[in-house]
Order: structure tokens, then C-alpha cells, then sequence
């Protein structure tokens, strides 16, 4: 019998959310990193900020390949909150900032205890 696992945030969407295998790009003058997801097959471009990445995916600075490798690390997470978050505004594009991670509901990794 197969295990019952917590199912990512994107699958219990109203909407057909889903996040191609493109690479992500950075955006160095705003410091961004910007992804695509598809939103009933639409593209729409997406984005986590720097600071984001910093405080919840251990990037060690701001540099490009810091980022990089964060977001690669956090690649999962980072979907599942963004997905959440286009759920709640209609499938318009998003930046996540780094508070965003902590908004119960969003963190479906955390668990009751802080």
C-alpha cells in the first residue's frame, strides 16, 4: 500500500497551475530571479527576489550564481508558494519577497511548532 504524502500547494489550485522545466534567468537590475509558470497554459513570468533567496534558500550573497543555486535548491518550495500565490490573485505574474515564506499556508514544509 502506498504511502499518503503531502501533496504540493499547486496541485490543490483552482486553476491548472504548472512550472515548465525552462531554466530560470537572472535579473541582475532588479535583482531577481525570474521563472515561468503556466496558468490554464498561459505563461506568465514569475520572480523571487534576492532577499528571498537569502534568508530561505542559503544564498550567501547576491550574485548571480548564488542566486542561481539557491533557487535551484529551493526549486520546489519556491514553486509550491508561488503557485499558492497566483492561486490567490488570478493567475497574474508574481514576485515573492522574502515574508511571503512565512505566511501560514504558504509553507506547507513547516510544521505547527515554530
Amino acid at each position: 500500500m502506498n504511502a499518503i504524502l503531502p501533496r504540493p500547494a499547486y496541485e490543490d489550485s483552482l486553476m491548472q497551475i504548472t512550472f515548465p522545466d525552462d531554466e530560470p534567468a537572472f535579473d541582475g537590475a532588479n535583482l531577481t530571479v525570474r521563472f515561468l509558470a503556466r496558468v490554464e497554459g498561459e505563461p506568465v513570468v514569475c520572480a523571487i527576489t534576492a532577499e528571498a533567496l537569502e534568508d530561505h534558500f542559503g544564498a550567501e550573497s547576491a550574485l548571480e550564481a548564488a542566486l542561481m543555486a539557491a533557487f535551484d535548491k529551493g526549486r520546489q518550495r519556491i514553486r509550491s508558494v508561488c503557485a499558492e500565490a497566483l492561486d490567490q490573485n488570478n493567475g497574474e505574474g508574481v514576485v515573492l519577497h522574502s515574508g511571503l515564506f512565512r505566511v501560514e499556508g504558504m509553507e506547507p514544509d513547516r510544521g505547527a511548532a515554530a
